[in-house]
């Protein structure tokens, strides 16, 4: 049941996927003592200056915020991860807060689209004065807003989407992307985990990398070719092929010719089964791995019997029930949420991002709350995710999801109805390399 779970989990998804003024700690203004300098008096100490906290934070409340789609084609993902947010944060109010004070949530529908999500940003910073935002929703409003939240500096916990934009390695800036601090899996990251696999699990020597043009396709390549190119032995050809093309088998006959130990399909849902069906058309007889993104029912049943006695298909996930903590914290969430929501993935999301956003203000009691002491608390060890592995965001690393797990295409049957069977835990890039 617990592979089962995990598969419908990863499958489900599949939507999230596609889918300046303020300072964050102030100083109260304290000049010298000019009496006491009048009188030469040099043995009266000043009190260091006091520290306020960010706006949104009083000794009572903490505000919050985020734009969701709650209406139109994407509400059945907005919907359940706005109710999985609320839960955790009501379940964190009922025990009496954090630090004495009580999490206040808001959000606006944004119907999925950038200019309302811009404008929702926005009036959440200047006007309502949020200490954080939680949650960011989907591909095009958080592709739209990534600078803004950097140019505010406010700190963003938890993207419901992968996208590039989000990456940092040892950011020391808001404009590197300091303040943003993501959680589900990136592209760029996968693709250096992808690697590891590769090379750990299979021994791989000389990698293929078949990829789309588009944001998804060209991030996973350019994690993949980075990670490669810090292994020593380790080689690599590859092909770019558009987005959404009927005929790949250009770029799969060149990477047969090349005689890859391993390929790697860096390309997202309508694609990925189009290039799997060449390589199994043209006789190619190695294994190969995608993103998470494809781990649903419908990609294994694209092409589970093109490719049986051929190659395995294998594809990532990040979150994992079989754990002692996850199992905990799934009864934990089912205690907590609208019975409706017991198995909800979406849902099951949004407890995750209460779950980023809390942990940060549980560093912080006794000490006040401003955006850059949460920042580093978020930083000052890695935070665990309830369903998955750890995150490590100290140093400035903004890589969303460092530990994922492995799963292959089998037929659908009772155990696994998704057509995904899990066969390696959850790893990182450090762990499955041995560093």
């Amino acid at each position: 049941m617990k592979k089962t779970i995990s598969a419908a989990l990863a499958a489900t998804l599949l939507p999230l996927a596609l889918l300046a003024g303020c300072s964050g700690g102030s100083d109260s203004g304290s000049g010298s003592n000019s009496s006491a300098a009048a009188a030469g008096d040099s043995t009266t100490a000043e009190a260091p200056p006091a520290v306020e906290n960010a706006q949104g934070v009083t000794d009572t409340q903490i505000l919050i915020a985020n734009s969701a789609a709650t209406s139109g084609t994407y509400a059945p993902v907005g919907v359940p991860f706005l109710a999985g947010l609320q839960a955790y944060l009501d379940m964190v109010n009922a025990a009496g807060g954090v630090d004495g004070r009580e999490i206040k949530f808001l959000h606006t529908d944004d119907e999925f689209d950038p200019a309302k999500g811009s404008a929702a940003l926005t009036e959440f910073v200047e006007d309502e004065k949020v200490f954080a935002i939680v949650g960011h929703f989907g591909t095009p409003v958080v592709a739209a807003t990534v600078e803004q939240l950097k140019e505010y500096g406010i700190p963003a916990v938890y993207f419901a989407t992968g996208i590039g934009q989000l990456y940092a390695e040892g950011a020391t800036t808001n404009e590197e992307g300091y303040n943003i601090f993501p959680v589900q899996p990136i592209y760029r990251t996968e693709g250096s985990i992808m690697v590891a696999f590769a090379t750990a699990k299979f021994e791989a020597k000389k990698i293929g990398i078949i990829y789309t043009n588009d944001d998804a396709g060209m991030d996973i390549e350019k994690g993949a070719v980075a990670q490669i190119e810090k292994l020593d032995g380790i080689t690599y050809v590859e092909q770019q092929v558009a987005a959404g093309s009927a005929d790949v088998s250009a770029a799969v006959t060149s990477i047969k010719n090349e005689n890859v130990d391993f390929i790697i399909v860096a390309s997202i849902q309508g694609t990925f089964p189009t290039i799997v069906k060449e390589l199994a058309a043209q006789g190619v007889n190695k294994d190969c791995i995608s993103t998470y993104v494809n781990t649903s029912d419908a990609m294994s049943k694209a092409v589970v019997d093109d490719i049986q006695g051929k190659f395995d298909v294998y594809s990532m996930g990040w979150v994992d029930y079989a754990s002692d903590i996850a199992q905990q914290a799934l009864a934990d969430y089912q205690a907590h949420v609208a019975s409706e929501y017991a198995m909800n993935a979406y849902a099951q999301t949004g407890w995750i991002a209460g779950t980023f956003f809390v942990e940060g203000l549980k560093r912080l009691e006794g000490q006040p709350v401003t955006w850059e002491s949460y920042m580093k608390a978020l930083e000052s060890a890695p935070i665990q995710n309830p369903f998955g592995g750890q995150i490590d965001y100290a140093n400035g690393n903004r890589l969303g999801t460092q530990e994922m797990n492995l799963s292959k295409v089998v037929p659908v049957s009772d155990d696994y109805p998704s057509g995904w069977e899990q066969v390696e835990p959850l790893e990182s890039v450090k762990s499955l390399l041995g560093q």
